[in-house]
């Protein structure tokens, strides 16, 4: 699909989230069914190049993205020196929940099913949110993520999830291979022969890119299908 056949509107926004306001970058593409809500990983944000890249593979296929900062500027700024904030999974995912919160207010969003993207940190955050919003939360897909860091909320999480590790970043593949175990929801644990945990092989994020579309899809479409089904 070429950029003059992908037709998306972006917008910068600024959200509400407790006593801080956070920044992100809605993606709506035209024919747009379903939201994806990123929650990035440790020393990462919404200008991640992976992230956005695996984004705008979703908009092609007509999921709508929404990449937010989990942290505020001060934070970051904090957080580069002790290093503690980007593992307080507690704070990120009840950032994460007023997120899913807005986005599910949101005018142009509203009537979406939503899915979870998290990478590194970020995916332990998005397990644990879903946990509190299981009505709302249809699918999570997780690259590279620290499933380990959300434990207590493993056998509790509801929405089905995907997992997805570089064949050589061993160590975290052991932690998703455990996890795997604790997960009561549907799961897949997806390895990507020859990747390491940022994917920067040749293909490997294409390869991260193409299950993730397929899990996300499959989950968050037939939620709008019985929904438009409703209200006939």
């Amino acid at each position: 699909m070429t950029e003059l056949e992908l037709m998306v509107e972006e917008r910068a926004l600024r959200i509400p989230a407790g006593s801080v306001t956070l920044e992100g970058e809605l993606s709506l593409p035209d024919g747009a069914y379903a939201a994806v809500l990123f929650a990035h990983g440790s020393g990462s944000s919404r200008r991640s190049p992976r992230n956005r890249y695996v984004a705008h593979r979703l908009n092609e296929a007509k999921l709508a993205t929404l990449l937010v900062d989990l942290m505020t500027h001060d934070e970051v700024t904090i957080d580069r020196q002790l290093a503690l904030l980007h593992f307080d999974i507690s704070r990120l995912s009840e950032r994460l929940i007023a997120v899913t919160d807005w986005l599910a207010r949101y005018r142009d969003t509203r009537h979406f099913p939503i899915g979870y993207f998290g990478a590194s940190t970020g995916a332990a955050a998005a397990l644990m949110a879903s946990v509190k919003r299981p009505q709302c939360v249809r699918a999570i897909v997780s690259r590279g993520g620290r499933p380990d860091l959300a434990a207590p909320a493993l056998p509790f999480v509801q929405s089905p999830t995907l997992l997805i590790v570089g064949e050589n970043d061993v160590y975290v593949v052991q932690l998703n291979q455990s996890a795997l175990s604790e997960l009561r929801c549907e799961k897949s644990l997806v390895v990507i022969p020859g990747a390491t945990h940022l994917f920067e092989e040749t293909g490997a994020l294409d390869e991260v890119a193409r299950v993730a579309c397929e899990w996300l899809e499959r989950h968050l479409r037939p939620a709008v299908q019985v929904l438009g089904s409703a209200r006939r």
